[in-house]
């Protein structure tokens, strides 16, 4: 199980606190310092089957700055991955990674409720 999160965020801060209670181990990597890779952003939402806006931290400070609310429908797949691919900020977060699923925002704290 692979947690992608950011430490300042209260979402990620829940779903490690309910990992935590529950005694599940996890590894867990700092979206802000490591950014995820294109090659890991195509095969998580590949596999998520979510459409890749859900990708895309729409309450962010970097989101707003670069007003990608009006560019994001002129770009092309491969753009976007490459754009969240610049920095971490951008991405959706948490994210969690277990077995062959992938989880966004607040579908992470759903399932790992339901552990």
């Amino acid at each position: 199980m692979l947690l992608i999160c950011y430490k300042k965020c209260g979402t990620c801060r829940n779903v490690e606190k309910i990992l935590q209670e529950k005694n599940i181990e996890y590894e867990y990597r700092n979206i802000d310092t490591e950014n995820p890779t294109v090659d890991e952003l195509k095969k998580w939402h590949e596999k998520s089957e979510l459409a890749i806006q859900k990708f895309f931290n729409t309450s962010g400070m970097v989101y707003r700055a670069q007003k990608l609310k009006d560019k994001l429908p002129n770009m092309s797949l491969e753009e976007k991955y490459e754009l969240l691919a610049t920095d971490g900020m951008l991405v959706k977060r948490p994210i969690l990674l277990y077995l062959d699923q992938v989880y966004v925002g607040p579908q992470v704290k759903t399932f790992v409720e339901s552990l």
